[in-house]
């Protein structure tokens, strides 16, 4: 794909978390090389401006020498590269650095052409910078992160190229670049900035997303299972409602139970007057889930395509400006929104496998087993998802809400959006297990009753079923559900007709 900045759909944001090839839009060139100039311009009148010619943060009164310039942003660079922790997961790196690109390139952070083109470079060439994931508040830019991307780029440190994990400069070497030299503002450009939360906050909403079509599924089929009723899906109560979300749940649910011959058994003379909530109330919570998604996405989204280090470069006017755009607070809030839908999600999908484990809510054998008592069945199983469910309630407590002054109280609030969103991608992990453990026991639940489900039920049941056959007797469990998790996680429940962030 072409990345143009300033102007990359969500899509294709996403395309490039999946593994799609970048080429930078080198028209987008001329933009880059008038902040340059802009730049250059004010290291000539030798005038004191932030970050081009004084010290940082709280030494910014400290005037640099014209011939220290170029020292001053290496200095910056190696001195901020004080990450710890496991490193980045590659695909999050390469859309850190592909949203790091598309900043650089709208003209308004000074940097060089040459400095854009060695970025672009890397990316479409393989080269991933190896990134310690912890070191980041998420204000004054997201600085220990990037500044291990930005050293990798001065042939300091390691980067993955293909599967090897390489000292920088060798991998530089043999791809054919040399090392970057900085020029006047240019470490600053490449420091600042929201793009390592930003990144880890879209990965966790492209996991989410596809989590929540896998939890559509999941619960229609455990529904089916139940023999639960499809009548709290009728349209006319969700139009009352007015909520979008509660009401694209709801047709996707009838449109998943349509035809099921498992559900036209039960339509009459049933006892039940209602299911309980964790059935009848699937689009009132997926519903709000989506609705927080979608107004996740669109904040991620703006946030992908501006520009958010400091100062800012007006070439028109040659002014350069210092401002707050390095807080990520609108990242912070985005990622907290992902957290709760994410664990709702899970603890929704928990309370129904519950529901089918236990003879007196589901009318199915115990633990969903023929021969309970000598077999344990899915006991186990739902124990494993409410532990997964807990501790996704743990790390859904808002991030943005906590501060922690650094650098002397010269940067007295910052987001903690880098931890709200890197914490994420744990918690979809969670999640995906808690639905692979839904899938099985519904798929069992199913099995156990003499009709077949809807079509599009039976094919998700099928699909786990050339992986995982059904449960007689007692066999070891996790092979099992690690199977269903490598297919939730290759998408083999993402039907594109449901209903999705975008």
């Amino acid at each position: 794909m072409i990345l143009t900045p300033g102007a990359v759909a969500l899509c294709d944001w996403r395309a490039i978390y999946r593994g799609e090839d970048v080429a930078f839009d080198e028209r987008a060139l001329a933009d880059v090389a008038k902040g340059a100039a802009a730049v250059a311009a004010i290291v000539e009148r030798g005038a004191p401006v932030y970050g081009i010619n004084t010290g940082f943060g709280k030494l910014a009164s400290v005037r640099i020498a014209p011939e220290d310039l170029a020292l001053l942003q290496k200095n910056l660079v190696l001195s901020h590269a004080a990450g710890v922790g496991e490193p980045m997961p590659v695909p999050v790196v390469r859309l850190m650095m592909a949203l790091k690109l598309a900043s650089l390139g709208q003209g308004a952070s000074g940097v060089r052409v040459e400095t854009v083109r060695m970025l672009a470079a890397m990316l479409a060439q393989g080269l991933v910078p190896v990134v310690p994931a912890q070191g980041s508040v998420g204000a004054s830019g997201d600085l220990a992160p990037l500044a291990h991307m930005t050293a990798a780029m001065l042939g300091v440190g390691e980067i993955f190229a293909g599967s090897a994990r390489k000292p920088a400069d060798q991998a530089l070497r043999e791809a054919g670049l040399a090392p970057l030299e900085l020029g006047p503002k240019e470490g600053l450009a490449l420091l600042n900035g929201t793009q390592f939360s930003t990144a880890f906050a879209l990965a966790g909403l492209f996991e989410a997303e596809t989590n929540f079509r896998a939890g559509l599924l999941t619960g229609a089929l455990s529904t089916d299972a139940a023999r639960g009723t499809d009548a709290p899906f009728d349209a006319r109560i969700h139009e009352l409602r007015r909520q979008q979300g509660q009401k694209e749940v709801a047709a996707a649910l009838r449109g998943l139970m349509a035809g099921s011959a498992i559900r036209a058994s039960h339509r009459q003379n049933d006892e039940r007057v209602q299911d309980p909530y964790c059935l009848r109330c699937q689009p009132q919570v997926m519903g709000a889930a989506l609705d927080v998604l979608r107004q996740a996405a669109e904040t991620l989204h703006r946030e992908a395509n501006g520009v958010s280090d400091n100062p800012l470069i007006f070439p028109e006017t040659g002014e350069a400006l210092s401002g707050g755009n390095f807080h990520a607070e609108p990242v912070a809030f985005a990622a907290d929104m992902i957290a709760m839908a994410v664990c709702e999600i899970g603890s929704i999908a928990e309370r129904r496998i519950s529901l089918l484990v236990d003879p007196v809510l589901s009318g199915l054998p115990a633990f969903l087993t023929p021969k309970p008592g000598l077999n344990s069945g899915f006991m186990i199983p739902q124990v494993t998802a409410a532990a997964l469910v807990s501790e996704n309630k743990g790390r859904a407590f808002p991030a943005s809400v906590d501060s922690i002054p650094t650098s002397a109280n010269q940067e007295d609030h910052v987001s903690m959006a880098a931890h709200g969103a890197r914490r994420l991608m744990a918690m979809n992990d969670n999640l995906r297990a808690v639905l692979a453990i839904e899938w099985l026991a519904a798929a069992q639940g199913c099995d156990l009753l003499p009709l077949p489900s809807s079509a599009p039920l039976e094919a998700a049941k099928a699909k786990l079923r050339a992986r995982v056959a059904k449960l007689d007797d007692d066999r070891h469990f996790a092979p099992d559900i690690a199977a269903a998790i490598a297919l939730l996680g290759a998408g083999a429940l993402d039907d594109s007709a449901l209903p999705g962030v975008a």
